[in-house]
């Protein structure tokens, strides 16, 4: 189940959130959103002094993201570009030569699928497409809902191993050596993109902005000059919606990415089955209901969202433990929270 409209409900409220006065700092709020980027909505605010630079800002960040969102794209081909669908069509065949900055993507998402012992891992594609499809139809005929099938589960999950992705960097190339591999970058694309617009951002001395895409949001600078955005953590346990968020945090130059299991599902005789798939038992866990990492990294922060979500808690406090620069918070299905070590100091609750 596809939920567009509330997740453009959650991200203007986020950026109402980010909204302080700015009085006296001669610097005005402006918002531009976007819809498609990566199957979600993007939010871009900007402090600026007119609203000519901030349009002219916000289409540089929206072209770069688009530029991404096509190289990243599994499932559609676009003329004189070959993408991650371009090297998933080749698999077995021939290597495919690529633009660099997949090259960059695909690489570090190797190195985070070591780094998670495989809780994250960009070769699920074989499994999560099984998954989508089973999603999909499901979404759309509700009284035939049903899961994939346990055993073509089974004989997916034997091409999902990262060695069989070769990269040749000095020829710019990417081989899958394996036939029936796939890569899908949904547990990395959007943040390793943010990331990479947030460092040209920066190169060009743009900063005061925010950009929210889905629930993976980067802030450029601080808002007013050197102030601290605020960001909202949803609260998917609210019947209400009065408590729309859970917490509140204080950021600036830093990514929060959020992976939970309350927005991208399908029922399946009464109970749901979110699109978080646990590569270990190739179903989705329901431990927690969502797992929020802040870090001064969006690519790093996603695929670790990703991998807290299919591991422990005790695990996960474990690796967040060894990794720099970032920490984490965990929301189980009844409303127990438990946080990594320093995220306490980021609420402003």
């Amino acid at each position: 189940m596809r939920k567009i409209t509330v997740l453009i409900h959650a991200l203007l409220l986020l950026a109402g959130l980010s909204a302080c006065s700015t009085a006296g700092s001669g610097l005005k709020k402006y918002q531009a959103t976007y819809a498609g980027l990566f199957d979600t909505v993007t939010v871009i605010t900007g402090y600026e002094a007119d609203e000519e630079t901030f349009n002219k800002n916000a289409g540089l960040i929206y072209s770069e993201l688009e530029y991404f969102h096509r190289l990243f794209d599994i499932y559609n081909n676009y003329e004189g570009l070959n993408n991650l669908k371009t090297i998933n069509d080749k698999a077995g065949a021939e290597a495919v030569k690529v633009d660099e900055r997949l090259i960059g993507m695909l690489e570090y998402a190797a190195e985070m699928t070591e780094y998670t012992g495989g809780r994250f891992n960009i070769a699920m594609g074989s499994v999560l497409s099984l998954w989508h499809e089973a999603r999909e139809y499901g979404s759309a005929n509700p009284d035939q809902a049903k899961l994939p099938d346990a055993d073509a589960l089974k004989e997916a999950a034997k091409h999902i191993d990262i060695g069989d992705m070769i990269i040749d960097k000095d020829n710019s190339t990417v081989y899958l050596a394996d036939p029936y591999m796939s890569l899908d970058a949904g547990g990395i694309g959007k943040g390793y993109a943010v990331e990479e617009v947030s460092r040209l951002m920066r190169e060009k001395g743009l900063e005061g902005y925010l950009i929210a895409a889905g629930g993976n949001i980067e802030t450029v600078g601080g808002k007013e000059g050197n102030k601290c955005w605020t960001v909202g953590i949803e609260n998917p346990l609210s019947s209400t919606g009065e408590e729309e968020y859970r917490h509140i945090l204080e950021v600036k130059d830093l990514a929060v990415v959020t992976s939970g299991s309350y927005q991208r599902y399908y029922t399946v005789d009464g109970v749901r089955y979110h699109h978080i798939i646990d590569p270990v038992t190739l179903y989705p866990k329901n431990t927690f209901v969502l797992v929020t990492v802040v870090s001064d990294d969006s690519a790093k922060a996603d695929a670790l969202s990703t991998a807290l979500f299919n591991m422990s808690l005790e695990e996960g406090l474990e690796l967040i433990e060894k990794t720099e620069g970032t920490e984490a918070y965990w929301l189980y299905p009844d409303g127990t929270e438990k946080y990594s070590k320093e995220f306490y100091k980021l609420m402003d609750d």
